[in-house]
């Protein structure tokens, strides 16, 4: 266009030139005749040019398929939050060793990435023998956990088998240049019910991850003494096995040393080295003629494998000291490092167990002083119960190195991520112990409370996960004892996916002191990248709104497809995914984050004029409403296109002509779908219907407040005299399977982290002006109380914490024990919000 003339119009003009006659034309030139031979070149010249062009655009189109898919495996180009060596001998002496297998019952480890491994293993001798190793619910143990554990110097673990109670206790002496020294002490005493005369094999073994060397020491045929080592990270070392007291005069030695494939292959590798043996007179102590048979270590003979295939190289050196007695007993093992030269004594006997009080003792008037829960009344046995939800979270805390493996649009297999290491809290010994990301913000909250230097190393370390577009893996499976523990179909992290970025929340509670400036100074990039990538991968096709990626796509295997991403998987969605829905509880957690955006961006000094636009957007409650407030439902809600009219049903598949009948397929539960689906508001009531009011996206004098504050205090939607539930009572998808092998899961138990936030809001809101106070405090005191009165009774009657609770009997339900989020019961108990 050109001072108003469109290009349309002259062209229009000239072709009515051209028809009337009028338009000048040239006279054309005289030509002379092209040769035969020219014309061929210039076909052949211009062959050669169009297929230099097809050829640079081929190369080009895989040049940006190759760089995306590139870029997908790049880490973020900023400094690193915590330099590779931060974690070192060096620079971390106090925190190089420590309980960092959260996945065994009792395990240690350097914070490095190929640390020699310790670990304890236990046998039973009475009846069918039972090893026991890594955590497991089908172990039947009648509780398991932490009693003690201060993250840093010692802990103190009570495990109760079938007959028996063990007590594992461990403490740190630092020196050296390697971390120190450390010792363990392990007592077994029978229980009352038990027959007299048990015998348990207690196994103690150390263990190399792909470098290092370990010399057994032993004194006779079977009794191993010690062991020496050296490794990159350790340099020289001794592992000592003292004599152990008790066991009435009946004690056996075994021992094994071998080589495996890796370290998760320790438990096989022992289950297939035991075999018959036989206590004697002048080796128990008994009797002459008193032999007892138990199962001891022998040799380790790998399984056959099957023809052609190459046996895999050993990986791992692994020695194990067992030793056979009759209970009550007990055993310590001690770690000396050679760099240690000014060892004062063993740490053994008389002064652990001087060293074990004196961490005791500061644990517990430290937590008195931080928590102070005496002073709100609590009896000593439920400040013990707090003591250990804390302990458990802290003694949870694992180390981790390795790869991801991924997928992108841009990469046709699965890829590893570049290796890394993770020092992370876990969800649960038994069932989830490896890093998530979204529950690791929770974690934060109650282990920032405690010892804030901890909270920022595992948030710098998840940091330091992102890659050069700000993507975080949501589920870190890093080392091949963390994959084993894993089914396949959740292995793959795909980069398109997101987390609720709960580590602002932690963020938020950080920024309350200074401790953590120089971190969070390198962390300030990270962070802008973190939050400009969710803005453009998970935004809705309105402006100001976010949808979750990654919902399962499957129109026929799924009552309401799953978006796993969003933490709250099975939550009921709009029943027909698609680009035109908007996720009201992503829409807050952005909320969230541009504040805390802003808020680091003050501190650090840096321009957050950007977030704090972002954050007057997302919380106007009145775009709020525009985009999410349903009337029908009377709460916020997801919009999309939806369906309530679902449903499963068994189909059997009809058999062809002449097919025989016995190959059809068995008959298969899939969804049904009665009524259309159309774009409006997801009829769900529930956590996400309260996501504006937990993240205090709402104003407290908003209109709605009051509406939502009814929809939790009835007791036919979401109150229980247990907690809040997570799906309405009169929800279409209350308590309903979303497949055959798909249980309810976030459609009506209680989960403890949204009642913590619950509880919070009603707190926080009840500190403010607004028309509703006197009722917000009177359902803060009442959800607060139900909320503790049935975690500490579930405690007390079953010996855990759990991943979720029923709602209708308050029982503890899923996994066991849960003692991630679920241990945020202590900041409800302290009132810390």
């Amino acid at each position: 266009r050109k001072a108003g003339i469109s290009c349309t119009g002259g062209i229009m003009a000239r072709e009515r030139r051209r028809h009337t006659g009028t338009e000048h034309r040239p006279l054309p030139l005289p030509r002379k005749a092209t040769p035969p031979e020219r014309d061929w070149t210039r076909v052949l010249l211009v062959a050669l040019v169009s297929c230099a062009i097809g050829v640079s655009a081929f190369a080009y189109s895989g040049y940006m398929r190759w760089s995306l898919a590139l870029r997908v495996l790049t880490l973020h180009p900023s400094p690193r939050v915590w330099p590779p060596n931060s974690s070192s001998s060096a620079l971390s002496p106090n925190m190089f060793w420590g309980s960092y297998r959260p996945q065994l019952y009792f395990g240690m480890k350097t914070r490095s990435p190929h640390s020699v491994v310790t670990g304890l293993m236990w046998l039973s001798q009475a009846g069918a023998p039972s090893l026991r190793h890594t955590c497991e619910q089908g172990d039947g143990l009648a509780r398991y956990g932490w009693l003690l554990h201060d993250g840093e110097n010692f802990g103190v673990q009570e495990i109760t088998d079938r007959g028996f109670t063990l007590r594992t206790e461990f403490v740190k002496r630092p020196g050296g240049d390697h971390g120190g020294d450390w010792s363990w002490r392990i007592r077994a005493s029978p229980q009352a019910s038990s027959s007299p005369g048990q015998i348990l094999s207690l196994m103690f073994y150390v263990a190399t991850d792909g470098q290092g060397t370990l010399t057994p020491h032993v004194a006779g045929r079977r009794h191993l003494t010690h062991v020496t080592g050296e490794s990159e990270e350790l340099g020289p070392f001794t592992l000592r096995f003292l004599t152990a007291e008790g066991g009435d005069g009946h004690v056996s030695y075994n021992y094994l040393s071998t080589t495996c494939p890796g370290l998760h292959t320790l438990t096989d590798v022992v289950r297939t080295s035991l075999r018959d043996h036989f206590t004697h007179p002048t080796e128990s102590g008994g009797s002459r003629g008193n032999k007892r048979r138990y199962f001891g270590l022998d040799s380790y003979h790998p399984p056959p494998l099957p023809p052609g295939t190459p046996a895999p190289p050993p990986h791992t050196q692994l020695v194990v000291h067992q030793l056979t007695l009759q209970l009550p007993f007990q055993a310590e093992v001690l770690f000396e490092s050679g760099s240690f030269q000014q060892r004062p004594g063993q740490l053994s006997g008389v002064s652990l167990g001087t060293e074990l009080d004196r961490h005791k003792t500061n644990m517990e008037n430290r937590f008195q002083s931080i928590f102070r829960l005496e002073e709100k009344g609590f009896t000593p046995d439920q400040v013990a119960f707090a003591q250990a939800a804390l302990s458990n979270m802290l003694g949870g805390m694992g180390y981790f190195y390795g790869s991801s493996v991924v997928k992108s649009p841009h990469n046709a297999e699965p890829v590893l991520y570049p290796a890394a290491p993770l020092y992370t809290a876990v969800p649960s010994r038994s069932f989830f112990p490896r890093g998530f990301l979204w529950d690791e913000g929770f974690h934060l909250l109650l282990i920032g409370r405690w010892n804030p230097s901890l909270a920022w190393q595992s948030l710098g370390h998840w940091l330091d996960l992102m890659n050069a577009d700000g993507w975080i893996p949501r589920e870190q499976i890093l080392g091949s004892e963390a994959r084993s523990k894993v089914p396949d179909e959740f292995v793959i992290q795909k980069s398109e996916n997101a987390n609720p970025p709960t580590l602002f929340l932690a963020l938020r509670q950080l920024l309350a002191n200074t401790e953590g400036d120089e971190a969070l100074r390198r962390a300030w990039p990270r962070l802008q990248t973190w939050y400009d990538w969710y803005n453009s991968t998970q935004a809705g096709l309105l402006p100001h709104t976010y949808r979750w990626r990654g919902r399962d796509q499957d129109p026929l295997r799924f009552l309401n497809p799953k978006t796993l991403t969003s933490g709250l998987d099975d939550y009921p969605r709009a029943s027909h995914p698609s680009e035109e829905e908007r996720h009201v509880d992503l829409r807050c957690w952005m909320a969230l984050a541009s504040q805390v955006m802003a808020d680091i961006a003050e501190r650090l000094e840096e321009d957050g004029g950007r977030y704090r636009h972002d954050h007057n957007i997302l919380t106007d409650n009145a775009l709020l409403d525009h985009h999410h407030w349903s009337e029908r439902l009377g709460a916020y809600a997801d919009y999309g296109n939806h369906t309530q009219n679902t449903a499963l049903e068994w189909v059997r598949p009809r058999a062809a002509p002449g097919q025989d009948p016995r190959s059809v397929p068995p008959p298969q539960l899939i969804r049904v779908v009665r009524k259309p689906p159309r774009l409006q508001y997801v009829g769900a009531l529930g956590y996400v219907s309260l996501f504006p009011f937990l993240l205090q996206v709402l104003d407290p004098s908003a209109p709605h407040l009051g509406r939502l504050l009814d929809l939790i205090r009835d007791a036919d939607k979401l109150w229980t005299p247990y907690g809040i539930r997570s799906l309405s009572k009169g929800s279409p998808l209350y308590l309903q399977r979303n497949t055959e092998h798909d249980a309810p899961y976030w459609r009506g138990p209680i989960w403890i982290n949204m009642n913590y936030l619950t509880v919070r809001a009603l707190y926080l809101y009840s500190q403010m002006e607004g028309p509703h106070r006197d009722r917000l405090v009177s359902l803060y005191r009442e959800l607060r109380q139900n909320l503790l009165a049935n975690l500490y009774r579930q405690y007390k009657n079953t010996g855990f914490l759990w991943e979720q609770y029923n709602d209708q009997t308050g029982q503890g339900q899923g996994c066991f024990p849960f003692t991630g989020w679920s241990s945020l019961l202590v900041l409800i108990m302290a009132e810390e919000y």
